[in-house]
């Protein structure tokens, strides 16, 4: 083997170990979502049924809850956002850019139907909503709910 064959094999492991990091990352970060999602439907589930007594404090435990969720959501869309950072410069040497052609695929701005093709802006709702800024509403709602129930619990 050559040493430009080995340089490109490295390189090649490289970008292979890049791509499943970041592929674990969002791996972890799902089983994330599905414990808090669980957590937080079950302290709900208390809520409906639990002593008025103790009410307040189960609320203040949800939107503790609620803010570390979104928190460490944004803790994985950072760390992810890093990752394909690497993986897209990394592509910038490969022949193929398949992470790079597909937000560039995202990304690009698309004719009205029935329209000359002439670009036009998108509306907010026609653009690519990123997982990372949609699933961090959840926990927002979540918050919303618990604090609803604190003011409940303190009126």
């Amino acid at each position: 083997m050559t040493e430009e064959n080995k340089s490109t094999q490295q390189y090649l492991e490289l970008y292979k170990l890049a791509v499943e990091m970041a592929d674990r990352v969002s791996a972890r970060r799902a089983t994330a979502n599905a414990f808090f999602l669980t957590v937080n439907t079950a302290l709900l589930a208390f809520v409906s049924s639990g002593s008025l007594n103790v009410l307040w404090l189960v609320a203040l435990a949800g939107i503790a809850l609620s803010g570390t969720w979104w928190i460490m959501l944004k803790s994985y869309r950072d760390l992810n956002v890093a990752k394909f950072g690497v993986i897209l410069k990394m592509e910038k040497e490969l022949e193929a850019r398949i992470y790079g052609d597909e937000w560039a695929r995202l990304k690009e701005r698309r004719p009205k139907e029935g329209s000359p093709q002439e670009e036009r802006p998108k509306r907010w709702w026609e653009g690519y909503a990123e997982l990372g800024k949609v699933e961090r509403t959840i926990p927002l709602v979540f918050a919303a709910l618990y604090v609803a129930v604190f003011v409940k619990a303190l009126l």
